[in-house]
């Protein structure tokens, strides 16, 4: 057969497969065609609107210079004229609105960041502060606060930050509220210690946090120049009742149940021993000791279901007044008070948002429980707080309350189907029955809870692994075990022994809190210890996670089961990005004074003479490493001029920290890490110092069998953005902080 007749008959076979697969293609398209008509129908694309506010503050975060506030502005209002202007035309005018929304996230962002720029100390120093005391957060021993700066003398740069947040460790003499002078060491907020990782100095730039850093010597109290200001006052009063009472109820229930029950009711968490912590981590239920939207919800439904049926046995109010809006509106001032008197952490106060958003639905005779009511709760957060967007606690809440409206909109679906259909009397109809009897079960009852939990846990899944690489097989029974402590013991017993503790008549109370705490710790315990308690899981690229959010929001904003189908594509990409994690070899914080590197055995090692325990235990999760952070310390040499090992492929690594000891580890070791500059003859093929990590931040490497590294690092080339500033220019004295990733006591620690 000659070239031309195969090529012929190839063409006709190829032909004759286009034509099978042009019906099934057209069949699909019109399938999704039809399928979009009535999500359009239900309203369900508005909330992809919140979406795309949510991508334009992501796409903020990720430029790599500061952009203009003008021309974030003038992209909004010229996206926004188009859209109206091309309102006619449907498409055109979806496209155009989406873009409107992302630029309106983005300059939402920018506009964010411009207000709340305030100075940070450029490297460590000791200096004379004085200011107000905004709020304390006590501990078994000693205390950590936020500091309003009122003057400050003697810090680098003469650099005047706006707030601190300081620990001591004696227990203070002082309270929120009073003014204070004292000698402090500052250092900048840590960067990230490994890319991708957790950024406290970008949280600490939106708190205004200009430094953080101990408290040296004796704390004054003194008279304040000029009164401190209504808010701060307000706030401070309600910090001393939260305190005083935390205090009572730790005392009175006394170890970690104390702690526990302190932090359910008051947010005061920091009398947690870290066993404690780690029990509850691994157990899956670490939300019961922070004040989040399910206690809010709790809260708030306490005080409407409550008011309402006192309201209702009256029977002139019931007959002639709309009890039900006065319950609703008495229920937001409720959950409002609670939030104030809960701290009003950023978490707190979205589910808030959402919690009144939700109340002030029932005024208007609106569905409360809807997802458009949650896409308002997204927007209020991208107009007020876009950086939150990025945290943990607005992925996990956001996703897990999404879910669980998703749920509660197919049980309505179900059950509005349900009422107009008849009973299948035909072959086949045991099927159906089984399927309604299965339905059934997860409707109401215990099913109702576990298939609840179920769905919350799928939607937070890729959001635990990517944030905190650790998910609980468990969590569906720690779930409901938590809810139903919350119901039954912390939300009521907080009520309760907050109006008792006055009077001080609140100590049954805290007795009866207890038998809850009890109970949830011992089987806490049980699911901690079960086989397979916790998964860990490596660290993945970023893209994974945004086909993995891709794929939740397909499957909890649609209404229809086609359009639903878009989540299996998103979720086969996440979960292929997150198993082909390569991980790294060696991980080098931006202050260079530690490390992590994987030994010859494949386990992970740290360098420095004390690597930071905030910073180690992030390079232990990345790398699915359960193992604490004193066991991974040893398997290499150090002294008092570094450290020295051997890598997975046999390199020599060396950790310099004194000056004397550089020309001699440049001579012999292929990868030299160290904090100073090194000097320009360093014969070492791979060199990290102070300069390249001024660039770079935190770096990452992947050893190769040619002797070379893939590098990751934690800022662009070139990027310059108000938390992470490009490097002073060369010949210019480096900013250096030269201890701010080390064992601090906490002042480090994540900003909740």
């Amino acid at each position: 057969m000659s070239e031309a007749s195969r090529t012929a008959e190839r063409g006709g076979r190829g032909d004759a497969i286009s034509v099978r697969l042009a019906p099934r293609g057209r069949k699909l398209a019109s399938l999704f065609a039809a399928a979009y008509t009535q999500e359009v129908e239900l309203r369900r694309p508005f909330l992809w609107l919140a979406v795309a506010a949510g991508a334009g503050v992501i796409l903020y975060f990720c430029a790599e210079r500061e952009p203009p506030l003008a021309l974030c502005i003038g992209a909004l209002a010229a996206a926004a004229l188009l859209a109206f202007l091309v309102r006619g035309h449907s498409r055109a005018h979806a496209l155009f609105l989406a873009a409107a929304f992302v630029a309106a996230g983005f300059a939402s962002a920018a506009w964010r960041s411009a207000r709340v720029a305030a100075p940070v100390v450029p490297r460590v120093g000791v200096g004379e502060l004085t200011g107000f005391v905004e709020e304390i957060d006590l501990r078994p021993a000693g205390a950590r606060f936020i500091l309003r700066v009122a003057s400050a003398q003697g810090f680098p740069g003469d650099v005047f930050p706006a707030r601190v947040r300081l620990t001591t460790r004696g227990e203070p003499a002082f309270a929120a509220g009073d003014f204070i002078a004292l000698k402090a060491r500052l250092m900048p907020p840590a960067r990230a210690a490994l890319p991708g990782g957790y950024d406290f100095a970008r949280d600490a730039y939106f708190a205004r946090l200009g430094g953080v850093g101990n408290a040296l010597g004796r704390i004054e109290t003194m008279p304040p120049p000029d009164p401190a200001p209504l808010s701060l006052r307000f706030f401070a009063q309600v910090d001393r009742m939260r305190n005083a009472l935390a205090l009572r109820v730790y005392r009175t229930i006394e170890g970690d149940a104390g702690a526990i029950a302190a932090a359910m009711v008051t947010g005061k968490r920091d009398f947690l021993s870290e066993g404690a912590k780690d029990l509850i981590r691994r157990a899956g239920i670490f939300h019961i000791v922070t004040i989040s939207g399910m206690q809010m919800t709790l809260v708030a439904g306490i005080f409407f279901v409550g008011l309402r049926r006192m309201l209702a046995m009256s029977q002139t109010l019931a007959l002639n007044y709309p009890i039900k809006k006065w319950a609703a509106a008495l229920a937001m001032l409720g959950a409002l008070l609670y939030d104030i008197g809960t701290g009003s952490r950023v978490g707190t106060e979205r589910a808030l948002v959402m919690t009144l958003i939700m109340l002030a639905a029932v005024l208007f005779d609106r569905p409360s429980l809807s997802m458009r009511n949650l896409a308002l709760a997204v927007f209020f957060v991208v107009a007020f707080e876009p950086e939150a967007i990025l945290g943990a606690s607005f992925q996990l809440s956001f996703a897990a309350v999404a879910a669980l409206i998703a749920i509660y909109e197919w049980r309505g679906d179900y059950l509005a189907r349900r009422e107009t259909r008849v009973t299948d009397l035909r072959p086949g109809g045991a099927v159906s029955q089984w399927r309604e009897a299965f339905a059934e079960r997860l409707l109401h009852g215990p099913g109702a809870a576990i298939a609840a939990t179920f769905c919350a846990t799928s939607a937070t899944a890729s959001f635990m692994a990517y944030d905190f690489h650790e998910l609980s097989p468990y969590v569906l029974i720690g779930n409901p075990l938590t809810l139903a402590v919350i119901e039954l013991f912390a939300v009521p017993c907080a009520l309760v022994g907050a109006v008792l503790y006055p009077f001080g008549l609140d100590g049954f109370i805290w007795r009866y809190l207890r038998l809850g705490i009890d109970l949830v710790t011992w089987l806490a315990g049980l699911i901690a210890n079960a086989p397979g308690a916790s998964l860990h899981v490596k660290a993945f690229a970023p893209w994974a996670v945004v086909c993995l959010a891709l794929a939740v929001l397909s499957a909890v904003l649609w209404r229809t089961w086609t359009m639903r189908a878009m989540a299996i594509p998103f979720a086969l990409l996440g979960l292929m990005g997150a198993s082909n994690s390569k991980g790294f070899d060696i991980a080098v914080p931006a202050t260079g004074d530690a490390a992590a590197l994987r030994l010859p055995s494949g386990a992970l090692a740290l360098l420095g003479k004390k690597p930071g325990a905030f910073a180690a235990e992030q390079w232990l999760r990345a790398d699915a490493d359960a193992r604490a952070v004193g066991d991974a310390r040893g398997g290499v040499g150090c002294d008092d001029s570094g450290c020295v090992a051997r890598a997975i492929d046999g390199r020599l690594v060396a950790l310099v920290t004194t000056p004397g000891a550089l020309l001699e580890d440049c001579a012999r070791a292929a990868i030299v890490l160290t904090p100073l500059d090194a000097p320009e003859g360093c014969a070492a093929p791979i060199v990290i110092d102070r300069r390249k990590l001024a660039q770079t931040g935190a770096i990452s490497l992947l050893l190769e069998k040619d002797g070379g590294a893939q590098w990751t690092s934690a800022r662009g080339v070139g990027e310059n953005r108000p938390w992470s500033p490009a490097p002073a220019p060369r010949g210019a004295r480096p900013a250096r902080a030269d201890d701010d990733a080390r064992d601090d006591g906490g002042v480090n620690a994540p900003l909740e």
